[in-house]
């Protein structure tokens, strides 16, 4: 069956009329006679879909359960037993009127979601690895365990670093972290260490090894992977404990014998989620010191070994994370069980995807150590510090995530809505300055125009008076724009804005135009003309020179595919300069003020002109093409 005649079946099987849905459920049942998942060899959009819907079907959910189709039976108790994360779905609807607050703080999202057992008290963790700058994609995930922990439930929010890799983490990015969230309002009530509980996940893992529940493992990465692949079983998966833990020794110390062993969790050989296959809880690391614990430790636990046990120890009440640990979920209930660990609920929601962009951490290091950016906060990197230098202000990028709740569906969004809901708030605030182009600027002689050049005080933003007041100068001489004045005509009525109508008498020059001449006509209709231009007075003010930096996407593809390289999509024309001249009032802005440059778009100031070096201008998108 296509996946497009699956997606229907889904639909087919919504009615509670059993006659109706057999021969659905028929065409299901020997689909599935030689496949463990409904399409592909993982848990599925489509699995989950046709999951829920049965399950939330009471006829075609006590059908199934009656066991009449072996297939079908078989796969839904896989799923179910597998996958207890999708279970929730069918539970917040159930749940949904009970839910202790019922709808979202945003319009466009619903935080509707039945959270177990919050009438006990509620406590989340945003537990970030310092290898790296927060991107927006991190910042979905701290905002929402915050919502939930701070105004949703009154609970507790906690902020532990995952620092248990010492070749990515730097004590750099864990400073940043703390700052980038700060700035975006995120006030965690206990900031840790995963490295603070390193002895005591010494410990659980001698525990493990003694039980039976882990065993050292030498086998090169590649035939580890292989045989995790196949479902084939390790040579040292039936070692002794005396051995495993005399290997575990080795490790501790940083031997010879211990860098070439890491310990596996028993958990299966070939169980169809993969992620249960024996993974890896510990492994050495002898290459850097730690940032925080030095060279105490010469191996540590990996983030899906640690994560369920310190979120147990720390309180943790229920862990909200991406979809991307959906099939680890339920390898973190097993480290719970097997050691008899207080539980802790999950909760999955779709990571945020954009076109045209890479979110990966790795990736993104790539991409700054290689010199194709400028840094992390370069304004074309998806980062909280490369946005906000692009212009994106903190209440929009709140609301923009805000907005899209902790719902599982996995979109590709564009750009566009993410920068249309920060015009909203930058628009009736940015002052309002001009700016001309400086190559090819053309010289502009008023032949009828004031005696002497003067200024006058004008809004700095015409339908906000609060915004304040600023310089405009008037006189005989102007320039503006080399695109304004060849689209001009002998004789044509323009609009000067802000001044008044003006005719054109001479043109000199075609490709570049380099001088006109215009004539006054300030009781001209400026309704009637066709072309405003904006333009910029050389006398009666000292002109300010600026670079105006516009900025694409850094990948020319849309989604890249399983097998692509962003190295070969990258953009490397991704940053356009433009040497512009402004108004004498840029002179007085400071850096990181919004502003609005007429008919060219707005600008964030990155640099205020200072010491003679021109004032540099990054373009804020808009959402919509110009």
């Amino acid at each position: 069956m296509k996946a497009q005649d699956l997606s229907q079946l889904a639909t087919s099987l919504q009615t509670p009329d059993f006659k109706t849905i057999e021969p659905h459920l028929l065409a299901l049942d020997k689909h599935l006679i030689l496949r463990t998942y409904v399409d592909g060899y993982s848990l599925s959009d489509i699995d989950t879909k046709l999951w829920v819907t049965i399950r939330s079907n009471k006829v075609a959910n006590a059908f199934v359960k009656r066991g009449a189709l072996a297939n079908l039976a078989r796969w839904f108790s896989f799923i179910e037993d597998s996958h207890p994360e999708i279970q929730q779905e069918v539970k917040a609807k159930e749940e949904a009127e009970k839910a202790k607050k019922a709808a979202g703080s945003k319009a466009g999202a619903s935080y509707n979601m039945a959270l177990q057992d919050t009438d006990k008290g509620v406590v989340t963790r945003f537990p970030p690895e310092p290898s790296g700058y927060l991107h927006i994609g991190h910042l979905k995930a701290a905002l929402l365990n915050d919502y939930f922990a701070h105004e949703l439930y009154k609970g507790t929010l906690l902020l532990r670093f995952d620092d248990t890799n010492p070749s990515k983490e730097k004590q750099e990015f864990q400073d940043a972290i703390i700052e980038d969230l700060a700035l975006i309002g995120i006030k965690p009530d206990k900031t840790s260490y995963t490295s603070d509980y390193l002895e005591t996940l010494y410990q659980y893992c001698i525990r493990m090894i003694k039980e039976g529940h882990a065993y050292a493992d030498d086998t090169d990465q590649e035939t580890m992977r292989d045989e995790r692949m196949k479902g084939i079983a390790s040579k040292n998966r039936d070692k002794s404990v005396e051995e495993n833990l005399a290997i575990f020794e080795e490790m501790k110390k940083g031997t010879e014998t211990g860098k070439k062993n890491c310990i596996r969790a028993k958990m299966s050989v070939d169980n169809p989620n993969k992620a249960m296959r024996d993974p890896v809880i510990y492994r050495c690391n002898t290459d850097i010191p730690h940032h925080r614990t030095g060279t105490t430790w010469k191996m540590y636990p990996t983030y899906d070994f640690a994560c369920p046990i310190v979120d147990s120890l720390q309180g943790v009440t229920h862990a909200l994370r991406t979809t991307e640990y959906t099939d680890r979920n339920p390898q973190y209930q097993w480290f719970l069980d097997t050691l008899k660990l207080r539980q802790v609920h999950m909760w999955d929601f779709a990571r945020m995807n954009f076109i045209r962009t890479e979110l990966s951490k790795r990736k993104l290091t790539k991409m700054i150590e290689t010199g194709r950016v400028w840094g992390w906060d370069d304004p074309r990197l998806p980062t909280i510090r490369g946005v906000r230098r692009r212009g994106m202000t903190i209440p929009a990028l709140r609301e923009f995530i805000l907005k899209q709740g902790p719902s599982r569906n996995i979109v590709n969004m564009d750009w566009t809505n993410f920068w249309a809901t920060n015009k909203k708030e930058i628009d009736p605030v940015a002052p309002r300055h001009t700016a001309v182009e400086l190559k090819d600027a053309v010289k502009v002689n008023v032949i009828n125009g004031p005696a002497t050049p003067h200024t006058e005080d004008k809004p700095k933003h015409a339908k906000n008076p609060a915004v304040g007041l600023k310089k405009v100068a008037y006189s005989n001489h102007l320039i503006l724009d080399q695109e304004d004045a060849k689209l001009f005509k002998q004789d044509e009525e323009i609009t000067l804005m802000n001044w008044g109508n003006a005719i054109v008498r001479k043109i000199n020059g075609s490709n570049p135009i380099t001088d006109i001449e215009v004539e006054l006509h300030l009781e001209g209709d400026v309704k009637k003309t066709e072309k405003k231009v904006t333009w910029l007075s050389t006398d009666g003010q000292e002109l300010v020179p600026a670079e105006a930096w516009e900025f694409d996407y850094l990948i020319t593809k849309d989604k890249l595919e399983e097998g692509d390289s962003w190295e070969d999509f990258f953009n490397t024309e991704s940053a356009k300069k433009t040497d512009v001249l402004c108004d004498s009032n840029v002179a007085d802005l400071k850096d990181g003020d919004i502003i609005q440059l007429e008919r060219k778009g707005f600008f964030r100031v990155d640099k205020a002109p200072k010491d003679g070096k021109p004032a540099v201008l990054f373009g804020i998108p808009t959402g919509k093409s110009k």
